[in-house]
């Protein structure tokens, strides 16, 4: 017994020195995790100094402390919007929903129109009966654009289209009826200057200011063609103005309508011409002064040709003998067209010995002309009056010739001039209640440009007229010498 109990004791005391060494080791542990924790010198220096940076932060940068706020969001709110009211047809059942905007493309006809969106050929032929939409609708362009109205089975409704740019026609389908309804589109034609220089391409910078192919055209070959080569004579800084009147249809430009001034500003002169109709004829250009640009005749009557015998005594190329020549002669091409020289009327259209096909033109005051050898005749007839460049016939070999070409005489009370060297009678220019219209026209116009150029040009010094009535720079603004290289 006594043997069992000395060694109980002796598991007690182990026991016991156990729990204290444990307990010295966790003190030990303790002690060393606190002296790891404790900063030193340098530790304490950094807190110092981030300490310090981040309040001169929150001091410098305003709304710092604040920008961490949770935003407190503000009520909406609302505003009442008028919205246009509703049509009867919307109102009833929707119907404007139904309207399908088609563009034709090339090769884009109505029936396959009709084909793409099912609807019957029968539909087709009913609408078509209507004489307008027969007229407009079988004459089809691309980029035309024509509207079906479709209900909610894709049956026909009505058809709209584009009559004019100012007008519309919508064919309505009422049980076995058509009923049209022409809708008059607003529009607005105001008159603008259209300005630009001419830099690298005239025609590219004149189609950019927003000229159309025909303003352009009446610039080269109406108004500007006797005093500037526009081939040679232009330099960059050239500038143009022109007075036309547009067309605007919602906001789209729709039309565009002839030149009613315009004035070209080439090596500090200044061409100026003007579209006015004398009393009981058409419209035609004059020079500010009132005369017209257009000459009484023009010198060759016939375009790409080469002068192949000239006007004077010579050797008959068939007859082999010494004549005399009473015109002159332009080789070119069979089938090239033959103008008349200038405002005529028709004394002869036919066949005359050697000319062959003829046609023989008054010119009034004792001028004619004669244009002989033609392989076929224009849409000319005796007694009737053309305007000058009238297309009057064909080059050809009628009669006694070698080849194609165009034998033209001039004559003056019955003989014979020269057509390269006669001096041409001048146009007869305005005069009276005429003259003063157009002048009073004329000064609107100019003024007109002056207040557009005066904007886009303000850098260049106004143009005045000389003596001679031409029109120059008050200053020279490019030296003239340097033109052209």
């Amino acid at each position: 017994m006594q043997h069992h109990g000395d060694g109980d004791g002796r598991k007690q005391r182990f026991r016991d020195r156990l729990e204290i060494h444990h307990d010295t080791s966790l003190h030990q542990q303790l002690r060393q995790h606190l002296n790891a924790r404790r900063w030193g010198r340098r530790q304490w220096i950094h807190a110092c100094l981030f300490t310090t940076i981040g309040l001169l932060v929150a001091t410098i940068v305003p709304g710092f402390s604040s920008a961490l706020q949770t935003p407190v969001s503000e009520p909406l709110a609302t505003l009442p919007l008028s919205l246009p009211a509703l049509s009867e047809r919307t109102r009833a059942g929707g119907e404007e929903d139904g309207w399908q905007l088609v563009r034709v493309k090339p090769g884009h006809t109505l029936s396959a129109m009709f084909e793409e969106l099912g609807i019957p050929a029968a539909t087709l032929y009913r609408l078509l009966d209507n004489k307008d939409a027969k007229a407009k609708l079988s004459r089809l362009r691309p980029g035309n654009e024509i509207a079906f109205d479709l209900d909610d089975d894709g049956k026909l409704r009505a058809l709209r289209y584009d009559r004019d740019p100012l007008s519309r026609v919508e064919l309505r389908l009422d049980g076995d009826q058509v009923k049209q309804t022409v809708i008059e589109r607003e529009s607005v034609t105001r008159t603008v200057v259209l300005s630009g220089k001419v830099g690298r391409s005239f025609t590219r910078s004149a189609r950019k200011a927003g000229l159309t192919a025909a303003n352009i055209n009446a610039l080269t070959d109406d108004i500007f063609k006797y005093d500037v080569d526009f081939n040679s004579d232009l330099d960059a800084d050239d500038r143009f103005s022109v007075v036309v009147e547009q067309t605007w249809r919602e906001g789209e430009l729709v039309g565009t309508g002839p030149v009613q001034a315009a004035t070209f500003t080439v090596d500090d002169k200044l061409y100026s011409g003007f579209r006015f109709a004398r009393q009981g004829g058409k419209p035609e250009y004059f020079t500010a002064q009132g005369r017209p640009l257009k000459k009484s005749f023009i010198r060759m009557p016939i375009p790409y040709a080469r002068l192949s015998s000239r006007f004077g005594s010579r050797r008959h190329p068939v007859l082999g003998k010494m004549r005399m020549h009473k015109g002159v002669d332009y080789a070119a091409a069979r089938g090239t067209p033959i103008m008349a020289a200038g405002d005529a009327r028709v004394k002869f259209v036919g066949q005359q010995r050697g000319y062959g096909n003829v046609v023989i033109l008054d010119h009034g005051k004792g001028y004619t002309t004669l244009y002989a050898h033609m392989s076929k005749f224009g849409k000319v007839r005796t007694g009737q009056r053309i305007p000058q460049g009238t297309v009057i016939g064909y080059v050809g070999s009628t009669g006694l010739a070698t080849g194609p070409h165009l034998h033209y005489e001039f004559r003056v009370n019955g003989a014979h001039r020269n057509p390269l060297s006669i001096t041409m009678p001048p146009p007869e220019p305005l005069a009276g209640k005429e003259l003063a219209a157009f002048r009073s026209y004329t000064s609107s116009a100019l003024a007109r440009i002056r207040t557009v150029e005066d904007v886009i040009y303000a850098e260049v010094p106004p143009a005045k007229e000389d003596a001679g009535g031409k029109t120059v720079a008050s200053s020279t603004v490019k030296p003239a010498a340097a033109k052209k290289g």
